[in-house]
């Protein structure tokens, strides 16, 4: 992913907060037909405050198993807020016109090695935490204990975990840092009377720089 420094995101605690607030994660593996990306909600489990592995689960059918079974090496991008930015809201304007367009959006790339996870306690835990941590802000919550349990058991023979090991992050948060303060300001403006949820969060990202 093509980062200039002023868009680099280095704090790990950014990064594992993005993929807590978007966990469905694109993840692409080459294989014996080229490239093919499946789109799977994935877990961060960290370790001393870094990201350390992702987990998950996906469908035994999914051909995904079948690349996955020799451990390779995966890509995991994780999408936050993104939105067009014109330049028709940047001050600088009106003074020297020399502006364009633009698209901000905030992204992780995760490279690791992916496994296989083949045990039923194993997959049944991940799926109990996932769901918890999505269904905890519902006023009814759903829980796994809810389901009957031959069907929950039925159900969980047909999927099988996925783990990956964590190399490398890339992170961007392409949100105006490279403009001026003026210019920052009447973005974020702009964006806030757009008021939908999207422009409200990348207007959040660019009042605070990028932090």
């Amino acid at each position: 992913m093509y980062t200039p420094r002023h868009f680099e995101q280095a704090d790990p605690r950014a990064v594992s907060a993005l993929i807590a607030a978007n966990p469905l994660g694109s993840l692409v593996v080459a294989g014996q037909h080229g490239l093919s990306a499946n789109h799977v909600p994935l877990e961060l489990i960290e370790s001393d405050g870094s990201p350390e592995v992702l987990v998950g689960h996906i469908a035994r059918a999914n051909p995904l198993a079948r690349a996955l079974s020799d451990e390779p090496e995966v890509l995991v991008m994780f999408h936050g807020a993104d939105a067009y930015i014109s330049p028709s809201w940047y001050r600088s304007k009106a003074v020297h016109g020399k502006v364009v367009p633009t698209w901000n959006y905030v992204a992780a790339h995760v490279h690791g090695r992916a496994r296989l996870v083949d045990d039923p306690d194993w997959i049944r835990t991940q799926i109990r935490r996932l769901t918890d941590s999505q269904e905890s802000h519902l006023p009814e919550p759903w829980s796994l204990h809810d389901a009957p349990g031959d069907f929950t058991a039925k159900t969980l023979q047909a999927v099988i975990g996925i783990e990956i090991s964590i190399s490398r992050i890339e992170a961007k948060w392409k949100v105006s840092q490279n403009r001026p303060p003026a210019d920052r300001e009447s973005v974020v403006r702009a964006l806030r009377q757009q008021g939908t949820g999207k422009a409200l969060e990348m207007a959040a990202y660019v009042a605070k720089g990028g932090d």
